[in-house]
């Protein structure tokens, strides 16, 4: 399990943020599920898997709605780490990044 860092909410908190705004404004109809946020609402984006497990981030309203996929790139000392994030949302004003699964490249497929 991994653990907090100072200041970052655990993932127990996270979860209850989510569920919090589920409570606050629940679907009208299952095409919810994928609608953008209601015009001035903000958005609650909780992250699962990867690097950016258990982050919870707030989109402002101002920005639109979430993003659909969110790519994470880490640059250090080798090569780049690159990992992509799907948006499921739960309702119009939260929503879950699931890390998407690895595929193999090009080169790696030819053996």
């Amino acid at each position: 399990m991994r653990q907090s860092i100072e200041g970052e909410p655990s993932r127990e908190a996270a979860l209850s943020r989510v569920q919090e705004a589920d409570s606050d404004t629940a679907p009208d109809s299952d095409t919810a599920s994928n609608a953008d946020p209601a015009p001035g609402t903000d958005s609650v984006l909780l992250f699962v898997g990867g690097p950016l497990d258990g982050r919870v981030e707030v989109r402002e309203a101002r920005h639109g709605g979430p993003l659909p996929t969110i790519t994470h790139v880490h640059l250090h000392g080798g090569p780049k780490v690159v990992h992509r994030y799907d948006l499921q949302c739960s309702t119009d004003s939260a929503g879950v990044y699931h890390l998407r699964p690895r595929t193999q490249r090009d080169e790696d497929q030819t053996s």
